[in-house]
């Protein structure tokens, strides 16, 4: 099932990431349902779009408590369209409740690593922390990354994988392989030549063929949940991050199915 969450209320550099599931909506019509990569059809599944969550107005502890409380009742494999970041703690605590062993392989230009940013434990900044709260750190794959403070970085080498490439080591994956899985994709992963509309752009970003890399490894695993966050809408007229997002979205749901 298919859900967005429309929330940029601690976004703090470019706000317009609660237009994203309207925008990936809108650019999906222009993807094809089949993929020649994976030799699969969105047309051969099960699918529903429940539409959005009603966020507005709601303080961020709130909004991810909503998040968690729709997707834990959630059958099949949710895949969450934000929205910025925070969201993505509720969805993984819906996957918690299901699957105490979950693993989380994360995709995302910046560690999000500080406990608190602008006096705010809840922050797009302090997502990955958040996480922490609730999966031990040798649970946790951080691929992308290239942004942060120096204290985030320290944080960073009790996580099981930081990387800034879009690949998984054999380490990493073998203790990641064997249990349930929650992959977030923050689209300012990718390098802004390929997907500008982000709140906070980084260069040096992941390729395409990075995350068709990655999706290839992840056929063998067990995803139970996913989401695709901080596409902003606003900051890309050309509108190519939302057709990115939703051929990534695509690629996702095709991967996941079962």
């Amino acid at each position: 099932m298919i859900i967005g969450a429309p929330y940029d209320a601690t976004s703090t550099f470019r706000k317009g990431s609660r237009e994203a599931p309207a925008a990936i909506r809108w650019a999906s019509e222009s993807i094809e349902t089949y993929s020649p990569t994976q030799h699969r059809d969105l047309d051969d599944l099960a699918l529903a779009d429940a539409g959005d969550l009603n966020l507005d107005g709601c303080p961020c502890d709130e909004a991810v408590a909503r998040v968690r409380q729709t997707l834990a009742h959630v059958s099949g494999v949710p895949l969450m369209l934000g929205g910025e970041h925070t969201m993505t703690v509720g969805a993984v605590e819906a996957a918690l409740e299901h699957h105490p062993d979950l693993g989380v392989i994360i995709l995302d230009a910046h560690l999000d690593l500080r406990d608190q940013y602008e006096g705010m434990m809840w922050s797009h900044a302090t997502t990955l922390s958040r996480v922490l709260d609730r999966i031990p750190p040798d649970r946790i794959a951080l691929l992308g990354a290239r942004a942060g403070t120096r204290e985030e970085w320290t944080k960073a080498e009790s996580l099981l994988a930081v990387s800034r490439s879009g690949s998984l080591d054999a380490r990493a994956w073998s203790v990641l392989s064997g249990r349930p899985l929650y992959i977030t994709v923050d689209i300012d992963a990718f390098d802004p030549s390929i997907a500008p509309g982000t709140g906070n752009p980084e260069p040096l970003g992941l390729t395409v063929d990075d995350f068709i890399h990655l999706v290839s490894r992840l056929r063998q695993a067990t995803v139970v949940g996913a989401d695709l966050v901080e596409v902003n809408p606003v900051y890309d007229p050309s509108g190519r991050t939302a057709i990115l997002a939703a051929w990534l979205v695509r690629e996702m749901l095709l991967v996941f199915a079962r």
